[in-house]
């Protein structure tokens, strides 16, 4: 189901540079408290820190990173980065109902849908987490960006700790909400061997969400989840949501759809390459 991507991860610092990050250690700084947090892919000519990884799987072709300060990416107060597929803006950090503290981005894809050998683009989709995940990742430092994207258990980790984590979807097209539940359901589903009574209700709860919802280009989903027992849905039309629409409380439903994403066979390739370098980035 999934599409083939380009990466896009996050580095963002606020300007100005303090000299002493000329010698960064981008782990220690993505641990400061939204000092200089982000990891933020660039094209530009920025000399001031330069890694160069080699091509990953999916086609991806090589790339690299630069620290720099935010400038052409900021808007107002807010810094953003672009997912260059679908060029959809993605802030560095936002706040969520229901999460304790800012979440930071960590990579940045998109979904693609093949009809008649024709790839279409449906949304583009970034993973956020609270900072304080990567500490809980020290068994993966040092660690390339293709062992960190094929490791299941780096991404279980960082799903089964009890911090949040939360995936954006911005549709770039317009979809019917049932079109939009069948396609997920199609993906959960088989990923649920033996679904529970609260399983179904879960699901049913999921659904309900979607159906009869027009979803036009543009609208924001947010699958937030707090800890491993509970996910927050938020769609929003008009900017990051204020309120959540419902709440699934099914650890077998929250870990099958993170899986859809971070798993073996992920539906956004493009997203989990990105999440991984950036990751590798963080932990070297």
């Amino acid at each position: 189901m999934g599409g083939l991507g380009s990466i896009s991860t996050p580095i963002s610092i606020s300007s100005p540079i303090p000299s002493k990050l000329l010698n960064p250690n981008p782990r220690k700084n993505f641990l400061r408290k939204l000092s200089y947090p982000f990891l933020e892919f660039h094209k530009s000519q920025s000399l001031v820190l330069s890694s160069h990884f080699p091509s990953q799987k999916n086609n991806v072709t090589g790339t690299h990173f630069t620290l720099k300060a935010a400038s052409s990416s900021s808007v107002g107060t807010a810094d953003y980065t672009e997912e260059p597929a679908t060029k959809v803006k993605f802030q560095t950090s936002i706040s969520l109902p229901g999460c304790s503290s800012s979440l930071a981005l960590l990579g940045t894809g998109y979904r693609e849908k093949v009809f008649a050998i024709i790839g279409v683009k449906v949304y583009a989709a970034g993973l956020y987490a609270n900072q304080s995940v990567i500490g809980k990742l020290d068994a993966w430092k040092g660690r390339s960006a293709a062992q960190i994207q094929d490791d299941l258990s780096l991404f279980k980790t960082i799903f089964e700790v009890p911090l949040e984590k939360s995936l954006q979807i911005v549709l770039v097209r317009d979809v019917d909400g049932k079109t939009f539940w069948d396609a997920l359901d199609e993906a959960i589903s088989p990923r649920i061997k033996a679904p529970t009574p609260v399983d179904e209700t879960a699901l049913s709860t999921f659904r309900t969400i979607f159906q009869g919802r027009p979803l036009n280009k543009g609208t924001f989903i947010f699958l937030t989840w707090p800890d491993p027992s509970k996910m927050l849905v938020a769609v929003s039309s008009g900017g990051l949501p204020t309120s959540t629409d419902a709440t699934i409380e099914s650890p077998n439903v929250g870990s099958a759809l993170f899986d859809v994403f971070f798993g073996d066979a992920p539906v956004s390739p493009s997203l989990k390459t990105s999440v991984a370098t950036g990751l590798a980035t963080i932990l070297k």
